[in-house]
């Protein structure tokens, strides 16, 4: 089995390694593309204004200096052009991508691309409580059971044009209470603060950050069950269409 590897916190970040190892206990025929630098909360965007560079490291690895779905396409166009992969995995992002997160989310950008195409993808994150952890978020939950969640997918059949979005809890590996699958949840809106700072020129400048709202999420939600310590594992598609607003449209405008 041929897998591409990607994520959004870029080339040398631990998660990144941390799929790597994941990726292995399944198949050695493994290839790296991944963006050169952090690209969090870029969803779907593309390099469209200016030309991307790309470095190669080693046989099959490459850092490009883009977005995660700059990664994807280049991956596909240029570096396995010849022989697709038959999986992508992009992760593990330091941090859950749950809920309204898979709209912002660079990872989950990456495997939409790869459902795109045609190609099984999975995007897998790492939920962490601490805010402030930087590069001491713990992945060892997701390393336990990261290979535990992806290998039954090997043996489902997909439907076209999805991907699954798994998210590891915030806990020790042993005291994960399972994997569940479970629907995409949904926050109350007003979770994003400014940050209000003024430079030392005496111009303001704001950093976007994102709070947690007091809130019960609603039952066999990814919010839900990983808040009750399970992983979580959640079916994705590009079709964005609401088919009761549509069959509504076309009696407003017939």
């Amino acid at each position: 089995m041929r897998i591409l590897l990607t994520n959004d916190d870029g080339y040398h970040a631990r998660g990144l390694a941390v799929l790597e190892r994941i990726a292995r206990t399944i198949s050695d025929d493994i290839t790296v593309v991944a963006p050169a630098e952090e690209q969090s909360g870029k969803g779907r965007s593309l390099t469209l204004t200016e030309p991307f560079r790309v470095r190669r490291h080693a046989e099959n690895r490459y850092a490009v200096r883009g977005t995660p779905t700059d990664c994807v396409m280049f991956a596909l166009a240029e570096v396995m052009a010849d022989a697709k992969p038959d999986l992508i995995l992009s992760g593990v992002n330091r941090g859950g991508n749950l809920a309204e997160d898979v709209s912002y989310s660079g990872t989950v950008s990456a495997a939409m691309e790869g459902a795109l195409a045609g190609i099984r993808s999975v995007a897998l994150s790492q939920r962490y409580e601490s805010t402030g952890m930087g590069d001491q978020v713990p992945f060892d939950t997701a390393e336990a059971w990261g290979a535990r969640a992806l290998l039954p997918l090997l043996d489902m059949e997909w439907a076209p044009r999805t991907l699954v979005n798994i998210n590891f809890p915030p806990v020790a590996a042993d005291a994960v209470q399972g994997i569940k699958p479970v629907a995409q949840g949904l926050r109350d809106y007003g979770r994003v603060a400014m940050d209000k700072r003024v430079d030392p020129r005496g111009f303001t400048y704001y950093w976007l950050a994102m709070g947690r709202l007091p809130m019960v999420p609603l039952p066999d939600t990814d919010l839900e069950a990983i808040e009750n310590g399970f992983v979580t594992v959640t079916p994705l598609h590009l079709d964005l269409t609401h088919r009761d607003s549509l069959e509504r449209l076309v009696g407003v405008y017939s």
